[in-house]
């Protein structure tokens, strides 16, 4: 299996960055795993000007990754799973790609086109601590499927 996760913004630092490739590193036995930052110049522009053209901007960014992988949208709105029902939902697919917007979020056209729109909570979190909880639950989910003790 491969896991994808884009991002608008740019790479973490410190224990941010430290937290993101221990789970990767975790992941690893299971599945290739990458995290994909996208920042283009566009991006930032739009970000200037306001939400509806940041909102696209990350759109047009983020499509073209979604093709070939079962896609799963951070969405505050998106569908609560608890972590045994997130392994359900990966375990079948090849190629996995989540996605997660910018300040403003992702467009509404572009979380309708995703397999999946997931909400991590009904609290808020800074980008950074969203990828960290996303990649724990990524790597629970993998020993849930293996049926390892990590989940208890």
């Amino acid at each position: 299996m491969k896991i994808k996760l884009f991002y608008i913004g740019s790479r973490s630092e410190g224990a941010a960055r430290e937290f993101e490739e221990r789970y990767v590193k975790r992941i690893k036995p299971f599945s290739l795993c990458e995290i994909l930052p996208i920042l283009s110049s566009d991006v930032k522009k739009a970000q200037k000007i306001s939400a509806a053209a940041a909102r696209s901007s990350y759109t047009e960014a983020l499509k073209p990754r979604v093709e070939g992988c079962y896609s799963v949208a951070l969405n505050k709105n998106g569908k609560m799973l608890n972590s045994a029902k997130f392994s359900d939902a990966l375990k079948d697919h090849t190629e996995i790609g989540f996605f997660i917007g910018g300040a403003y979020g992702l467009e509404g056209s572009f979380i309708d086109s995703c397999d999946l729109s997931l909400s991590l909570s009904l609290l808020t979190f800074p980008h950074e601590l969203s990828r960290i909880i996303l990649l724990e639950q990524i790597y629970r989910a993998k020993t849930i499927e293996r049926g390892l003790p990590y989940h208890k």
